[in-house]
């Protein structure tokens, strides 16, 4: 099979990266071997290529994101057959899915539904599923009311305010100029664009001086500190790039509290009903998209010999919306 290849622990850049021929991959228990058919590209995906991990054995396979059929099953597969159209978020220690076949566990792992392609499903995993934590598995609803998302042109925050827009919610979210019109498919309420206008200044109008009840910051520890000056009393943030440091004295005079998303973390985290529930919400997401009340966002949809071009277009913010490889076989 043809696959991406980070070749040995001195490759440090996509021009290093290669496209080889493989075996397919080996059946451990519980696992079945899927034919991908699409695989959403990430941000993370350039970022392991530049640092690496210390748990790959190589040559190791790029990708976290795929939907595809199930081809084969392995030992004690009994819920899962062959023919199913699957999509899953893969555990970044092993082998990905920037290949013709990867072998997946099943916990992992939900059936797309029918009117629902291949490319749409492979845009709702590791963002839409980070986005999906965001909302409705970190931060305690029932005295929300307002909520901040911070970039929501990406493919995290573009999935939150949707996400939240579901629950009733008033939204607001940022963005940069370029990407206006974009972020306005997403329903938020009001978009403000950091590059011309004081976001702070912009969410007390929003809030009437109150601040927000919950921030969502994909975009790092730092910018997440200032988030607190953003909240209102009571209010929530959930961060998921980094840990902002915290002043405590303040966190209880205005009752704070902070969440943290690891998506991926679960996968090695030894707990099996928190690696089921990335089925779990794999699955509950999907029938969102087939129902029609979330928008997928998909922007450019690639051939597999431009999935490289793909990701540094990601690395270059060249992107509009959610970029996905069709593999064509």
């Amino acid at each position: 099979m043809k696959a991406y290849v980070v070749e040995n622990a001195t490759v440090d850049s996509l021009d290093q990266v290669k496209l080889v021929e493989l075996d397919k991959p080996r059946l451990a228990v519980g696992e079945v071997l899927v034919k991908v058919h699409a695989t959403g590209l990430n941000p993370v995906d350039y970022k392991l290529v530049e640092g690496g991990n210390s748990s790959w054995a190589y040559p190791h396979v790029l990708g976290l994101d795929m939907a595809g059929e199930i081809v084969e099953l392995g030992e004690g597969v009994t819920d899962w057959s062959t023919g199913m159209r699957v999509s899953g978020h893969l555990n970044l220690t092993k082998n990905g899915c920037f290949a013709e076949y990867v072998s997946v566990p099943t916990y992992e792992l939900a059936q797309i539904p029918e009117n629902v392609s291949y490319e749409q499903a492979a845009a709702m995993l590791c963002g839409a599923l980070t986005a999906y934590q965001t909302i409705n598995r970190k931060p305690n609803l029932n005295n929300v009311h307002t909520v901040l998302v911070q970039a929501g042109s990406g493919s995290v925050g573009s999935l939150a305010v949707q996400f939240a827009k579901l629950h009733g919610l008033r939204v607001a979210t940022t963005c940069s100029t370029g990407k206006v019109d974009f972020t306005s498919r997403t329903g938020a309420d009001l978009i403000i664009d950091y590059k011309t206008q004081n976001v702070a200044q912009e969410v007390e109008e929003f809030t009437d001086g109150h601040g927000v009840d919950l921030i969502i910051d994909p975009v790092s520890g730092a910018e997440a500190e200032s988030d607190f000056d953003m909240l209102a009393y009571n209010g929530q943030l959930v961060t998921i790039v980094g840990v902002p440091p915290v002043d405590s004295n303040r966190m209880f005079a205005n009752a704070f509290s902070m969440a943290v998303v690891n998506l991926g973390g679960a996968h090695e985290s030894g707990n099996p009903e928190q690696k089921r529930d990335l089925g779990r919400m794999n699955a509950e997401v999907l029938e969102l998209v087939s129902d029609g009340k979330v928008d997928p966002l998909l922007g450019e949809i690639l051939p597999f010999d431009r999935l490289i071009d793909g990701l540094r277009m990601l690395k270059n913010h060249e992107n509009i919306g959610k970029l996905v490889v069709s593999i064509a076989q």
